[in-house]
C-alpha cells in the first residue's frame, strides 16, 4: 500500500477512534457524575466531531496552509491529497459519530 493510501486510512481512523473513545468516556463520566449517559455520548460525538478531523489531519492551519500554498504556487498534486486526507478524517469522524447513535438506539 502507498504512503498516500495508508495515511489516509490513518486519518480516518484516528478520527473515528477519537469519536468513539470520547462518546464512551464521555458516557462512563456521565454514569458517574449522576446524568444520562446516552444523551450525553450523543451530545459528545456531535460536538467532538470537528476536533477528531483536526486531530486527525495534525491541526487546524497547516493543512489549509499547505492546500494555500500549492494552489497558488500552480502545484496541485498536494493540495489534493491534503484534501483528500481531509476527506478521509470527515469520513472516519462521520462513521464514529454515526456507529455512537447507532450503540444508543437513535440511528
Amino acid at each position: 500500500m502507498n504512503l498516500f493510501m495508508s495515511k489516509a486510512l490513518l486519518d480516518f481512523f484516528i478520527a473515528c477512534g477519537i469519536v468513539i473513545g470520547g462518546a464512551m468516556l464521555g458516557g462512563i463520566g456521565a454514569v458517574v457524575s449522576l446524568q444520562p449517559p446516552t444523551q450525553t455520548m450523543l451530545d459528545i460525538a456531535d460536538r467532538i466531531k470537528i476536533w477528531a478531523l483536526a486531530a486527525a489531519v495534525g491541526g487546524t492551519i497547516d493543512p489549509m496552509r499547505v492546500i494555500e500554498s500549492n494552489m497558488l504556487g500552480g502545484n496541485l498534486s498536494p493540495a489534493i491529497k491534503q484534501i483528500f486526507y481531509l476527506l478521509s478524517a470527515f469520513l472516519g469522524a462521520h462513521l464514529g459519530s454515526e456507529l455512537v447513535k447507532w450503540v444508543c438506539g437513535r440511528g
